[in-house]
C-alpha cells in the first residue's frame, strides 16, 4: 500500500494532481477541496488510498489520515465504490458523515450526487457501527451534515485559483454558475462542488 506521496506539485487539473517523488510524476485523484490547498512548484504531502482492478491501478489522495481512513472504511458499505466514497468526502468532512451515519441523518446524505432515499436509508443501516463517533464537537453547533469549508464559493474560487486562474477570473466562473448552486440549495441539498468546478471550468475556457 502506498500511505502517501510528498514532493513538489507539477501538475494540477480539476479532479486530478501530479506530485513528483523521486523524479516520477503520481497522478493522485482529489477533492476540490484538497486540490485547492495545492499549489504548482510548492511541496505537498498527501495521505493516499491505492485502488486496484484489473485494468487500473488509481492513487486517490487526502488532506490527512483521517479522510484516507473514512475513504476506505465508506468503501466496505455493499454499492459504495471509490468514486462514491470520494464524492462523499467532497460534499462532507469525516465527522460531518459520522456524525450523520451517528444520528441516521438521511438528508445529509442525500446531499451527495448519485445518494437517493433509499441508497441512503441503507447506507445509514451499512455503516452504522463502522465510522465510529465524531471527534469534533463543533459539528454538532454546525448543523448534522455541514459541508466542507465556509461555503460553496469559498471552495470553488479556491479551486480555480489553485488551477492557475487569476482572482478576477475566478470570481467570473464563481458567479456564472451561481443559479446551479442555488437550484441545488432550494431543493435541500448541498450545492455539488465538483460539478460546479467543471461547469465554471468550461465558461473560463468558452471566455478564452
Amino acid at each position: 500500500m502506498i500511505a502517501f506521496v510528498s514532493g513538489p506539485v507539477a501538475a494540477l487539473a480539476p479532479t486530478t494532481a501530479v506530485i513528483e517523488v523521486g523524479g516520477i510524476g503520481m497522478a493522485v485523484q482529489c477533492t476540490p477541496h484538497t486540490l485547492a490547498d495545492l499549489r504548482v512548484g510548492k511541496e505537498a504531502r498527501l495521505a493516499t488510498s491505492l485502488v486496484v482492478r484489473e485494468d487500473s491501478l488509481t492513487l486517490y489522495g487526502f488532506a490527512n489520515d483521517d479522510e484516507r481512513q473514512v475513504f476506505e472504511l465508506l468503501q466496505t458499505a455493499s454499492g459504495v465504490g471509490p468514486r462514491l466514497a470520494q464524492a462523499m468526502l467532497a460534499t462532507h468532512s469525516p465527522d460531518a458523515l459520522r456524525l450523520a451515519v451517528s444520528t441516521g441523518d438521511e438528508k445529509a446524505l442525500t446531499a451527495v450526487s448519485g445518494i437517493g432515499k433509499k441508497g441512503a436509508q441503507k447506507l445509514l443501516l451499512e455503516l452504522k457501527d463502522r465510522l465510529g463517533e465524531p471527534a469534533g464537537a463543533h459539528i454538532g453547533q454546525q448543523g448534522i451534515g455541514t459541508p466542507h469549508t465556509a461555503g460553496w464559493r469559498d471552495q470553488l474560487q479556491a479551486a480555480l485559483i489553485g488551477l492557475g486562474y487569476a482572482s478576477r477570473e475566478a470570481d467570473e466562473a464563481v458567479n456564472a454558475v451561481a443559479p446551479q448552486a442555488e437550484a441545488a440549495a432550494a431543493e435541500g441539498t448541498a450545492p455539488p462542488v465538483p460539478q460546479l468546478l467543471r461547469a465554471a471550468l468550461q465558461t473560463l475556457n468558452r471566455a478564452r
